[in-house]
């Protein structure tokens, strides 16, 4: 679940417990803990209110100076259900974190790796492109989003969806423009005769 970049410090203080959203159904379940961008949360709560019964309290623990610019700043229009979203920051580590700094693979784990990338080339409409993005993401690093579909034949779009997949699996990092390999991924490509190249020329 995302946070506009303003939001994120609220969160890791703590003053930022709640947050609104229009949506046609819930995209979240109380209970369950999800990425913020920076942290980890876990959500209390996830109710249906009126518009009308948001207060002033709401809006400053959402982030906000008052109900209206908290209700102006709403995406999605009037017609859909407005959610009412309370959550607690958890002071854990990012498990795709953890395990993206992890470069001792055993081969096992190489194997693992290797079939959950064949599920994701399977279950994606095209050719396999899953390696020829890890590959990409290690020739091109910090390279916009943008550009990088474009050597790969996809768009913008398709791209980061993909990208995310191989973060989930602890083989890519996110960066502040593009991504690079995790060590995780470094040591897949490597043992698996991929191996990744070092600075050098050309790269970006």
């Amino acid at each position: 679940m995302l946070f506009e970049r303003r939001l994120r410090e609220g969160i890791r203080n703590g003053t930022t417990t709640v947050a609104f959203r229009r949506w046609r159904r819930p995209q979240v379940t109380a209970g369950h803990r999800y990425r913020t961008g920076t942290d980890m949360i876990e959500m209390s709560s996830v109710d249906i209110v009126a518009p009308t019964s948001v207060t002033r309290e709401d809006a400053r623990r959402a982030g906000y100076e008052n109900v209206q610019a908290l209700l102006a700043d709403l995406r999605g229009g009037p017609d859909l259900p407005l959610y009412r979203l309370t959550f607690r920051r958890v002071d854990e580590p990012d498990p795709r974190a953890v395990l993206a700094a992890n470069d001792s693979l055993a081969p096992a784990d190489v194997d693992d790796i290797g079939r959950r990338l064949a599920r994701l080339d399977r279950s994606g409409a095209g050719p396999p492109w899953t390696l020829a993005t890890l590959l990409a993401i290690d020739a091109h690093p910090a390279l916009r989003a943008g550009d990088l579909g474009a050597i790969l034949g996809q768009d913008r779009d398709r791209l980061k969806l993909r990208v995310r997949s191989l973060k989930n699996l602890g083989l890519t990092i996110s960066l502040a423009t593009g991504y690079r390999l995790s060590p995780r991924g470094a040591a897949y490509l490597s043992q698996t005769g991929d191996a990744p190249r070092g600075p050098g020329p050309g790269r970006v």
